[in-house]
């Protein structure tokens, strides 16, 4: 996968959290479109497995950017670092772990201070449509999610959502003091092939795998989502390290719009599962209606999302059904749930 403009040739690239669902998927289009590519990470969720067709390509450094040391081990040489690193998973990680999503505050503040020290020209930074204010994401309230809509005073999603905004402001602080090209991508529901079962997509066709009946959907059903596939990920992504400089913000997302049940019930038709679905409204459902406007990313980037839910969804079931193993999923899917890996 490529941008098509050349920008990437001969470039020397690190991708933190490179061993990683996107990460991995980042890296090896990075190497189709010419990059030199070092990868690090510390194996938390990542693996070698997600590694396994480009290791020979790639240059592999296990450490852990907790250490300044490592994080300036990290971006030495790089004349651009993709951070994706950090301590994340879907609503039942995110909900229960806020201790560990803490960690992003040390973790992106020695990754952005080692790519001043390194010289590095531009940082491009994986935030979250959890920086938004949760306010504007109710059914009575809501609004289509646009990046000035990220201001004071802030209301962001939890301490995964405030770590990624304090990340978000640093990495502005240093683009307008240092003069290092920067841009944060704000990464709406993501899903595909790697990705682990803490997330609503994943976990459904985890389900489906499973014969699960009643198959069950935490919260009511009703929320909404904008979910994008992978590849549009990567794509929009390397997109904006490569036209936007100025330390600002852009949604990556899509334009389609699924309430939970309906993403369920749209997993059942594509693997064929027949199975009665049962809400679970006591469990982690995170903000009710959360979707974004698009018109900045579509005038910045010159692209838009080109995978849609139903073909990303049968894409990922196929790889799934494909590469798990029932028994394990089936002893490990409630740790799962609410783990990284």
């Amino acid at each position: 996968m490529s941008t098509g403009s050349g920008f990437y040739a001969g470039r020397r690239v690190t991708v933190t959290g490179g061993a990683s669902f996107i990460g991995s998927h980042l890296a090896t289009a990075l190497l189709r479109a010419g990059a030199k590519v070092t990868i690090a990470d510390n194996y938390s969720s990542g693996t070698t497995e997600n590694l396994r067709e480009i290791a020979a390509d790639v240059e592999v450094l296990e450490l852990d950017l907790r250490s300044p040391d490592d994080a300036l081990r990290a971006c030495a040489g790089a004349e651009l670092v993709f951070h994706l690193a950090a301590a994340h998973g879907g609503r039942g990680y995110i909900d229960s772990h806020a201790d560990a999503c803490a960690e992003n505050f040390l973790i992106d503040q020695h990754v952005f201070r080692s790519a001043v020290r390194s010289g590095v020209d531009r940082v491009a930074f994986a935030s979250s449509a959890c920086v938004y204010p949760a306010a504007l994401q109710q059914p009575q309230t809501h609004r289509a999610l646009r990046e000035d809509l990220v201001g004071p005073p802030y209301d962001p999603d939890g301490m995964y959502g405030m770590a990624k905004l304090c990340g978000e402001l640093v990495l502005r602080g240093i683009a307008e003091q240092h003069g290092v090209g920067a841009v944060s991508c704000r990464y709406f529901t993501a899903y595909g092939p790697r990705c682990g079962e803490s997330h609503a997509i994943m976990a459904m066709i985890a389900r489906a795998f499973l014969g699960a009946d009643p198959f069950q959907v935490w919260g009511d059903g009703t929320q909404v989502r904008t979910w994008i596939y992978v590849e549009d990920v990567v794509r929009l992504t390397m997109l904006a390290a490569e036209h936007v400089s100025d330390g600002s913000a852009v949604n990556i997302a899509t334009d389609e719009m699924y309430t939970v049940r309906d993403a369920a019930e749209l997993v059942l038709r594509v693997t064929g599962h027949e199975a009665t679905i049962e809400t679970l409204p006591h469990m982690p459902t995170g903000p009710l209606f959360r979707t974004a406007d698009l018109e900045r990313s579509t005038t910045l980037l010159g692209a838009v999302p080109q995978v849609n839910l139903a073909e990303g969804v049968r894409r990922t079931a196929e790889w799934y059904f494909r590469s798990k193993e029932r028994g394990t999923i089936a002893r490990d899917l409630p740790a799962l749930l609410v783990e990284r890996g």
